[in-house]
């Protein structure tokens, strides 16, 4: 064997080094690309804040080279021969890819001065585009992402490929406004050539994995994590307190990424913003970074920056906020995290996972913020549920509304709220929440005209999951939520009601897009499953009526055959006030009408009321 295939090469190298007409490849039992929303909200707001933290109005765009390098973590690569094969670190190239992908798109559609970077995501060799992670069941899906922005994925369709798409089309809600400018060509340049990873080379795949294994197994990874362990570590007294600090931090960060990737390094980042940030940065151009950005970017030098700030002040200190505070968050951090996945009806838990469906990360610091050391399991779970619902509520008042409930646009006003809510009692939590939602101006009475469309499609079918959901517990059946949104392995549809045949309500409608604007109304819509709302397809109303009496009741209502031997819901419509009534024929009035159903639903889904109910507080304010 040569020397060259014993030795390791390990060197920082920028994104555009990396990248750059490369050709990278990933072998078969790792090819699945995996993060979720939390993970890509992490990495595209610790860039973008980063840079923030440097750029200037007045800077030319040279002034980026001098900008700091920021160290976005290691990857492993095997090189056989001359192909190199990503042992560690798939993930966040994948991730990068995308990034770079959207920025492509987003340069062009802004017209700003065009950086080159077509060649870190892709390279042509005699006519044939290949992808520079060259993985054959992912290519359609990036060429789709690549050339349109958009990929409709089949069924079919491995893992990766939904999870590509999904993820794409959530980097524009991350990606913060005042970048989507004229600082967005520095901002790349930034990207490619000051943000740098460490490239570790083996030349045999057994020296490449054992050294993902040792640098896993010992944690030899100098992670911002690994660096504020030791600051806390080197301030408590050696000996007993030391090591049960230890073993306490040890065992929390292997528990949290044992449940997901870089978990961990989330749960701090969002424990020390929920409990000692004050001010975020204003959204405003040349506006400094606070204390909330710093802990995103760097948490590690910002506690030791503001340590007394927060009271470590002696040994004791220093190992009370190990072993038991960030215990406690640790615990509730990690039921958040399984709340997310999970659903249980009868849970004050399960409104997370409703904000989690929706994709709504800022809820882990808003649903710590008000818990307090001291708090015992009934009122953690109370402060929770009323967190849990607050949110819920507001979700569903802006998709009602056609507002955006992206990450970027929520961040200011969401984290300003939480510093509000910061170690509330649970009234006044309930109250505090309950007063905003009153001052709210687009509720559901603020727009009888819900409509769906290719952008609100994914969630106004969760919408309707709650509103179908609701009627079925409500009427003493089992939750069907999960099923509803795809959770028991059934793929489930928005089915509008009226084919899409204009010609047949001509008497309603004189032109056609007035038709197809009435048919995308809510009233129109239902959620079926995909394999009867496909064979349903153009069938007329009378048709399909008598079929919709075996699916969802909400479905079901339609016919008159719910009304009868059904006492579960015949008691749900004579005690709810709800206008709930069978139709033989479905006209444009009927749409009106059902829309009218929905929201008189939907009213009782999401009442603010309720964050004072749990709270023990009667009545409204």
């Amino acid at each position: 064997m040569s020397e060259r295939a014993n030795s390791i090469d390990g060197v920082a190298k920028t994104i555009a080094e990396i990248l750059k007409d490369k050709k990278y490849s990933i072998d078969y039992y790792q090819r699945e690309y995996k993060w979720e929303t939390k993970q890509l909200a992490e990495l595209v707001t610790d860039l973008t804040a980063k840079f923030l933290q440097l750029y200037s109005l007045d800077h030319k765009r040279t002034a980026v080279g001098g900008y700091p390098g920021y160290y976005l973590g290691s990857i492993i690569i095997s090189q056989k021969g001359n192909q190199p094969f990503v042992v560690d670190g798939q993930q966040r190239l994948t991730t990068l890819t995308l990034l770079l992908t959207y920025l492509r798109r987003l340069q062009s559609d802004l017209g700003t001065p065009e950086v080159k970077i077509d060649e870190l995501i892709y390279s042509e060799s005699y006519g044939e585009k290949s992808f520079n992670l060259d993985v054959v069941d992912r290519n359609d899906c990036m060429q789709g992402l690549f050339e349109q922005g958009a990929y409709e994925a089949p069924p079919e369709s491995v893992e990766s490929v939904h999870t590509l798409v999904a993820r794409y089309g959530e980097i524009d809600g991350l990606f913060p406004d005042e970048l989507k400018g004229d600082a967005l060509p520095y901002f790349i340049d930034w990207l490619k050539d000051r943000v740098q990873i460490v490239q570790i080379t083996a030349y045999n795949d057994d020296d490449a994995y054992a050294i993902f294994e040792t640098m896993n197994d010992r944690g030899l990874k100098l992670t911002p994590a690994d660096m504020l362990k030791g600051y806390l570590l080197a301030n408590i007294d050696d000996g007993m307190p030391r090591a049960k600090a230890n073993d306490v931090w040890r065992s929390w960060m292997r528990r949290l990424d044992d449940l997901g990737e870089s978990l961990s390094s989330d749960f701090l980042k969002t424990w020390l913003r929920s409990q000692y940030s004050t001010k975020i940065r204003e959204r405003k151009k040349d506006a400094k970074p606070q204390d909330w950005d710093r802990i995103g970017t760097e948490f590690h030098r910002w506690l030791r920056g503001d340590s007394k700030r927060i009271g470590l002040t002696s040994s004791d200190a220093f190992g009370a906020f190990v072993t038991r505070d960030l215990d406690f968050y640790a615990r509730q951090y990690e039921r958040l995290t399984q709340a997310e996945v999970t659903f249980d009806p009868s849970s004050p838990l399960r409104f997370i996972r409703f904000n989690a469906d929706h994709r709504f990360t800022l809820q882990d610091q808003m649903l710590l913020a008000p818990l307090r050391i001291d708090d015992d399991a009934a009122s953690i779970d109370t402060k929770l549920e009323i967190v849990g619902r607050f949110i819920d509520i507001l979700l569903a008042w802006r998709i009602w509304n056609f507002r955006a409930t992206d990450y970027s646009t929520m961040q200011y006003g969401m984290t300003a709220l939480m510093f509000r809510i910061r170690g509330l009692s649970s009234t006044e939590l309930a109250r505090e929440l309950h007063r905003y939602l009153l001052n709210e101006s687009e509720t559901f009475e603020s727009n009888d005209d819900l409509l769906v469309h290719q952008q609100n499609r994914g969630q106004l079918h969760k919408i309707l999951a709650r509103l179908t959901d609701y009627v079925t517990t409500q009427s003493g059946q089992a939750s069907n939520y999960v099923e509803l949104t795809g959770g028991t392995g059934v793929k489930y549809e928005v089915e509008h009601i009226w084919a899409n045949h204009a010609e047949r309500h001509t008497d309603e409608f004189a032109h056609e897009a007035d038709f197809a604007r009435h048919r995308n109304r809510i009233g129109d819509l239902l959620l079926l499953p995909k394999q009867h709302n496909g064979s349903y397809n153009d069938d007329t109303y009378e048709q399909k009526r008598p079929r919709y009496f075996s699916q969802n009741l909400l479905a079901a209502s339609l016919d008159p055959q719910a009304y009868e031997k059904n006492p579960g819901f015949i008691r749900l419509v004579r005690n709810s006030g709800l206008k709930f009534r069978a139709y033989d024929t479905f006209t444009a009035a009927s749409i009106t009408e059902r829309g009218d159903l929905f929201r008189a639903i939907a009213k009782q889904v999401w009442d603010p009321d309720d964050l004072l109910r749990v709270a023990g507080i009667v009545g409204a304010e």
